[in-house]
């Protein structure tokens, strides 16, 4: 532990970007530097905001180390100073490392380490960290490969980790060596290069696995507004500002963190919706609780200063250790009030958190702080009320030299008023005498007092702040005495650290009892439902929760439904109707409910999901000179490389940024792609004809959001979610009637609009592959009912009256389809003729939907084109008969 980093020389990895190690001297590249990896970006376009909003500036030394190969093994180490917590994790991630880049953009560290010969030459991951160094808000530090020792790591968890945590933590740790050399070179660097020491187990560790949150990535961060608002960063219109009702720092802090990573534990979901629901239940325990959170200071941030030894201890160290302890204080005696609060209380989380607040856990650091700390002491904030309260905190006998100190410093405050009055008196001058830390007391006069005279020559360090003068004297100087009284403290916070455990544990407890207490508080003032966790995503007159609190007209609600066979939802509808903020609240519902808190509908049940991606927004980035298309092309690239059937996708306004034609198409492709990587989509588009070609593709569901149409000059907009495409042709044209262009140039554009629609109708034929589709998709339809009958809680004559109703609404959706398949191909020879004569038009002003069909609904040779209509009835008619049979036995 004694061992030196050796000065050594640094050296530039490019002509604007440079690194050091050993010294710890670090610069990093600007906006505009020019990278030298010489290969495409791999992270997604930036945002309008550089980094992801963050409550309070904290200090986060991060250590980062990777394996070589086609699946890179990354270690991570984060311990943050301000709060003395370290989080070990070690990931299996991909070539693009998109889970490290975003565990590093939730934690948001201000300097990360990383091997130096990472550096030259450059590896994959330490490229990638570069191109979001600015995202990340960091700058880059490497060290040498010596310093990543995993026996260090070990070293360092048996010796600061919790007594009682450390086996569990090496038991956590067994078989992630990147993790513990990412330890080894975090805290090594902290003793020896930030002059920083930990007492023994006094340090906050803990394991984290890759597995246990769900990842949202920055931009998606971003563009849901999750914890900043898009046009005012100091406005609460976010998910954050709104569901942010603690009244702690530390439940603050928490609560952050968990919309940045929601939970993917059911069983841990589970007992947060419990606890949340018996604090809304139980009227007296909620404000027994919210009462005793509003005493708390910011426990972490007391506890982290008490266990930091710093390299020189200074008077003003001194200062600040006495004010830890008058703190520690307060938040002791703001124990008790959790503990009593929660009496009665039933579930196992509020049970738990009542056990840490007991009364034997504080009682031997309250009788620690009692026998050094007067009794009537309590935090103050003010300079001279702090001052006063640091010189007589600790009690009288407990240290004779302090007494007598005391006793001095007491004749000296007094001598100090004493000297102001005499000043004014003798040259006829109103004196305040003021105090603060730097200084200590000082002498305020107004600039009118003088009338035009020179101050006195017995004032010096004279300073003029607008219409005041502010000065000293030399007796004033002599009197600003201090009171050292460092061994008394540090002698109690000695004792106090082999109590420190306890205390950060419940610390913890009371940051998650603020932010469950929070989500109560939301419940009590807002209607807000408890979720279910299915297999199913289903929800009953759900609402944004922004837009519902901002807006002055009544929200108008919406329900979602979505299984693997609706997981593709292609919505579509009018401008303004409401497409995006439908698509935005599943997103962020799904979060709301990840984290425990409830989420505002009448009824919701979702699956536990993974991965979150959105592609919101359509602006230029004119920084990195990257198009509108360009920018959502990188977007969408980013999420079908990392997207799987555990994610949920929204996509709002794909391909608008290049021509029609091409727009149509790439959206087609991407819609494909989408539904082939099985998750949860919602897509919202303009695009009549996306909609038309996706829906017989099983999997496929089409919505519209609804508009009541007055007349050709006006229409009302419903804000209500309803089956199929849109229906209204020609909905911009009514739009546009609105603002004031020049005479005829609607007229002409209906013109144009309503020729292009004939053209398109009469070459529209029903094709033998697209009622292939539609039978197989009716059949899997039926599959997945039957399924959810078998596993459903429907019983007796209730279960068997609905399987017969499926039977019969099947058979008649089976017969219409082979009444379509007997009448396909009879188009005329006219409209042959007609549609021959239009072609040219056509091919100029429209985009060939009819030519891009067969590649896009191709299907696979598992279809039901074999199969007669006549035996699908009997097969339906066999399976609902069987299963209205077994119900009834």
């Amino acid at each position: 532990m004694s061992q030196r980093f050796r000065p050594s020389t640094s050296y530039s990895t490019s002509a604007s970007t440079s690194y050091a190690y050993g010294d710890y001297t670090t610069t990093t590249s600007g906006p505009g530097t020019r990278k030298g990896t010489g290969r495409p970006s791999t992270a997604r376009p930036r945002t309008g905001a550089s980094t992801i909003a963050r409550i309070e500036a904290q200090n986060v030394v991060c250590a980062i180390a990777e394996s070589r190969g086609i699946s890179p093994t990354v270690g991570l180490a984060f311990v943050n100073l301000d709060t003395a917590e370290a989080v070990l994790c070690q990931i299996c991630d991909s070539q693009t490392y998109v889970r490290t880049i975003h565990k590093l953009k939730v934690y948001g560290p201000s300097e990360i380490l990383i091997v130096s010969t990472a550096a030259s030459p450059k590896s994959k991951l330490f490229s990638i960290i570069e191109e979001n160094l600015e995202d990340i808000d960091s700058k880059l530090t490497l060290l040498d490969r010596r310093y990543w020792a995993e026996s260090t790591g070990y070293e360092y968890i048996q010796s600061l980790a919790f007594k009682e945590d450390v086996e569990s933590i090496k038991i956590s740790v067994a078989g992630n060596y990147y993790a513990v050399c990412c330890i080894a070179a975090a805290l090594k660097y902290i003793d020896l290069g930030l002059g920083m020491l930990f007492s023994f187990h006094s340090l906050r560790m803990r394991y984290e696995p890759s597995e246990g949150s769900m990842m949202i990535d920055v931009s998606t961060i971003y563009s849901l507004e999750l914890v900043q608002n898009l046009q005012n960063p100091k406005s609460k219109d976010c998910l954050f500002g709104l569901l942010n009702e603690t009244l702690t720092p530390m439940g603050a802090r928490l609560l952050r963190n968990n919309i940045l990573q929601p939970l993917t534990d059911p069983d841990v979901l589970n007992t947060r919706y419990t606890a949340v629901d018996e604090l809304t239940t139980k009227e007296e325990m909620f404000f027994a609780t919210r009462a005793a959170l509003k005493n708390f200071l910011d426990a972490d941030r007391i506890l982290t200063a008490l266990i930091v030894s710093p390299s020189k201890s200074t008077l003003q160290t001194t200062e600040s250790a006495i004010n830890q302890v008058i703190m520690l204080k307060q938040f002791v005696t703001s124990v008790n009030p959790i503990f009593e609060a929660l009496t009665g209380a039933a579930s196992s989380m509020l049970n738990n958190i009542r056990e840490l607040c007991a009364p034997e856990n504080i009682v031997p650091v309250q009788e620690l702080i009692d026998g050094v700390i007067n009794e009537d002491t309590t935090y103050a904030r003010q300079p001279l009320e702090l001052r006063n309260q640091r010189t007589y905190a600790i009690k009288s006998g407990v240290n004779g030299l302090l007494d007598v100190a005391r006793t001095t410093y007491k004749e000296a405050t007094e001598d100090t008023y004493q000297h102001c009055t005499e000043l004014g008196q003798e040259y006829d001058i109103q004196l305040d005498l003021k105090y603060e830390n730097a200084r200590q007391f000082y002498i305020k006069i107004p600039v009118s007092e003088l009338d035009g005279r020179d101050l006195p020559p017995v004032f010096t360090n004279v300073v003029r702040r607008k219409n005041n003068f502010e000065c000293q004297t030399l007796e004033l100087m002599k009197r600003n005495q201090k009171v050292r009284s460092d061994q008394a403290v540090e002698a109690l916070i000695e004792e106090v650290r082999s109590h420190i455990s306890i205390m950060f544990k419940i610390c913890e407890a009371i940051a998650l009892l603020d932010m469950v207490a929070s989500f109560a508080q939301l419940v009590t003032i807002n209607d807000y439902t408890r979720p279910q966790l299915t297999d199913t995503l289903a929800i009953k007159s759900g609402r944004h929760p922004m837009k519902e609190k901002i807006m002055q007209t009544k929200f108008v609600p919406n329900d979602v439904y979505a299984t693997q066979q609706t997981r593709l939802q292609l919505i579509t509808g009018c401008n303004m109707s409401g497409k995006s903020t439908y698509i935005r609240s599943v997103a962020l519902m799904s979060i709301m409910a990840q984290i425990g808190c409830y989420v505002p509908a009448s009824y919701a049940s979702f699956p536990i999901l993974h991965q979150l991606f959105a592609r919101l927004g359509m602006d230029d980035n004119i920084e990195t000179n990257v198009s509108t298309f360009a920018a959502e092309m990188k977007e969408i690239a980013f999420i079908l490389r990392n997207v799987d059937r555990r994610g949920i996708v929204i996509v709002d306004e794909l391909g608008r940024g290049t021509s029609t034609r091409d727009g149509l198409a790439i959206a087609l492709a991407i819609a494909e792609a989408l539904l082939s990587s099985k998750a949860l989509v919602w897509f919202a588009t303009h695009f009549k004809d996306l909609a038309t070609i996706m829906n017989e593709r099983a999997g496929v569901l089409n919505l519209h959001l609804a508009v009541e149409l007055e007349s050709n000059e006006s229409m009302t907009m419903l804000y209500r979610i309803a089956p199929g495409a849109v229906r209204e042709s020609h909905y911009g044209l009514t739009l546009a009637r609105v603002v004031p262009l020049p005479p005829g140039v609607v007229e002409h554009a209906t013109f144009v609009a309503q020729k292009l629609e004939r053209h398109l109708l009469k070459q529209k034929k029903a094709s033998k592959t697209v009622l292939k589709e539609k039978r197989r998709k009716l059949i899997l339809n039926l599959k997945e009912h039957l399924v959810q009958a078998q596993t459903g809680v429907l019983e007796g004559e209730v279960l068997t009256a609905w399987l017969r109703e499926l039977q019969k609404e099947f058979v008649n959706r089976m017969t219409a389809l082979e009444t379509e398949a007997a009448s396909a191909g009879q188009a005329s020879e006219d409209e042959d003729e007609e549609m021959r004569d239009g072609s040219e038009y056509e091919e100029e002003e429209r985009p060939s939907t009819h030519a891009s069909q067969p590649s896009v609904i191709s299907i696979d040779s598992r279809t039901t084109s074999s199969e007669s209509a006549s035996t699908i009835r009997a097969m339906s008619t066999v399976s609902t008969d069987r299963a209205v049979s077994d119900n009834q036995r």
